[in-house]
């Protein structure tokens, strides 16, 4: 056995015979994310790093959990390929194993799929200590859930996640972003439009112009796919609603500044707000809420800035459209404080009872850190 896998089984182990509850961390670059967490002790999953395989003709690598995220994406890249759902780093310590663990996808998510999607066999380490592999011949446990993708978004309340093999793609040859000056109803049907046509687009966001540094709203598509049928489409676009086109060099700095939380939108407003993010049907029309939007995934994502004080009303509003909000980063002033109700929208008793079932399987003695979600 690899010397670093054991040093994380030696920690699991120690930890259920001495009754302690680890909180698993990679960089810590999603420490903001979930609820409130306290006396743990940190399991940091760092020095088990490394890609142990990659076959870029069959679009498939294996990477161990501790590896940072963007050295991944540099090994990709060198072979002109990528992770399609575009995971957030949010920082330069981000990890392999903290992009599945907390599920997170980029804006391309509503067309490429989601970290889960793409997650063909994991290996973890249980409560019990014991090395588990799932996946590749689609191994399911007694339950009848897919393991290896279960674990995507589990935020290590499950398992330690110490390997993953994902699928990735070529980087597409056309690549072009255009924008259009609308208002958030005009860009929601426009995009609702587009979902019933054959068109390449890849990722969607609008912005409000209350939070946008251009001082308009805003809506940004991105088309990807083969050159003519984005050339072909971008031309139809801005014909047909009065777009520009971003220069080509600037096209991927938007994605990557809207991935990571960089642009204007994300500041906050004042030190007291929330960053709420809610997830709804991508039909919802706009929501009747007094607080600058960023819409992304052709509609079923938007984030806003609220006080967490207003957490229940949102809420309210989210589940009125099919969907749940998230308080997904504490404000400067009350830091942690916010999230006393807790960060996530509360399940259905039926979800509960299945969660729990999960737990009781991978994680009988408590070890990890369950009170994330």
């Amino acid at each position: 056995m690899n010397f670093s896998l054991q040093h994380l089984q030696d920690q699991i182990n120690a930890a259920r015979a001495d009754k302690k509850t680890l909180r698993i961390r990679g960089g810590g670059s999603k420490d903001f994310y979930g609820n409130t967490l306290g006396g743990h002790t940190v399991l940091d999953t760092r020095s088990h790093s490394g890609i142990t395989s990659y076959e870029p003709s069959e679009l498939v690598v294996t990477v161990r959990a501790g590896t940072p995220l963007a050295e991944l994406e540099a090994a990709l890249l060198a072979k002109n390929q990528y992770l399609p759902f575009e995971p957030p780093h949010f920082a330069d310590c981000s990890t392999v194993g903290g992009m599945v663990a907390s599920g997170l996808s980029g804006a391309a998510r509503a067309t490429a799929g989601s970290v889960r999607d793409h997650v063909l066999g994991i290996q973890i380490i249980n409560g019990a200590g014991e090395v588990l592999n799932f996946g590749g011949t689609v191994m399911k446990n007694v339950a009848g859930y897919d393991v290896s993708r279960l674990m995507a978004g589990s935020m290590g309340t499950l398992a330690l996640i110490t390997e993953v093999s994902l699928k990735v793609l070529p980087v597409p040859a056309g690549d072009a972003t255009i924008g259009f000056d609308v208002t958030q109803a005009d860009a929601l049907a426009m995009m609702n439009s587009w979902r019933k046509q054959p068109l390449p687009i890849n990722s969607t966001a609008w912005v409000d112009r209350r939070g946008s540094a251009l001082g308009r709203n805003a809506l940004f598509v991105r088309l990807r796919g083969a050159k003519a049928a984005v050339e072909s489409a971008g031309a139809r676009l801005m014909a047909d609603h009065k777009g520009y086109a971003l220069p080509s060099e600037s096209s991927p700095a938007v994605w990557r500044s809207a991935n990571n939380h960089a642009m204007s939108f994300f500041t906050p407003p004042t030190d007291d707000l929330c960053l709420w993010r809610l997830s709804v049907a991508a039909a919802t029309p706009e929501l009747e809420l007094p607080y600058p939007q960023l819409v992304e995934w052709q509609g079923a994502q938007r984030w806003l800035w609220a006080r967490a004080t207003e957490g229940v009303a949102l809420q309210a509003t989210a589940s009125k459209a099919g969907g749940h909000a998230t308080l997904f980063k504490s404000s400067q002033a009350l830091n942690e404080t916010d999230k006393a109700g807790g960060a996530f929208q509360a399940q259905s008793a039926v979800l509960t009872k299945i969660n729990q079932g999960l737990r009781e399987q991978l994680d009988p003695h408590q070890v990890f850190n369950t009170g994330r979600i």
